[in-house]
């Protein structure tokens, strides 16, 4: 029996093409996206932003990594929520002025209903904060993240 050891640490290779000047389109392994601006900024609506990116890839991660953390602790997630709200301070995308911290401050609300004892919950959460990329990326810009839960039993 081989047994293949899996890498721990990886580039990550990603290419883009600036369709016009605010769609990109943006290719990596087998799957394409687009990143747009909305119609009213000049772009054609045809993905997210760049800003809506960065927040819905930390949605993305939240879901990923939640329901990892679940598996671990023996946690069954029978359903699971996710929304936030972010604080953006626009006047660096105006160019008004520089921004240090676009995003001083993002509310992530995480909504799961679950019957597993709220020990295991708590070791979810922990291990969320501890796991998960983009959150950590977040954090360490000195975003104030504030994760909202919301545990409702079956």
């Amino acid at each position: 029996m081989v047994v293949v050891k899996e890498k721990m640490t990886v580039t990550m290779k990603l290419g883009a093409a600036a369709a016009t000047h605010s769609r990109t389109e943006v290719k990596v392994r087998d799957v394409a996206s687009v990143i747009d601006e909305p119609v009213e900024r000049g772009g054609t609506n045809q993905g997210l932003s760049p800003t809506e990116t960065l927040m819905a890839a930390l949605l993305g991660c939240t879901n990923t990594i939640t329901h990892k953390c679940a598996h671990k602790h023996g946690v069954e997630l029978r359903k699971m929520a996710l929304r936030l709200e972010a604080q953006f301070d626009r006047r660096g995308v105006t160019l008004q002025e520089e921004i240090e911290l676009p995003f001083p401050a993002v509310r992530l609300f995480i909504d799961i209903v679950t019957d597993a004892p709220d020990a295991a919950v708590e070791a979810v959460k922990r291990d969320l904060r501890r796991f998960c990329p983009v959150s950590k990326v977040i954090r360490a810009s000195g975003t104030d993240l504030q994760e909202v839960w919301t545990v409702s039993r079956p």
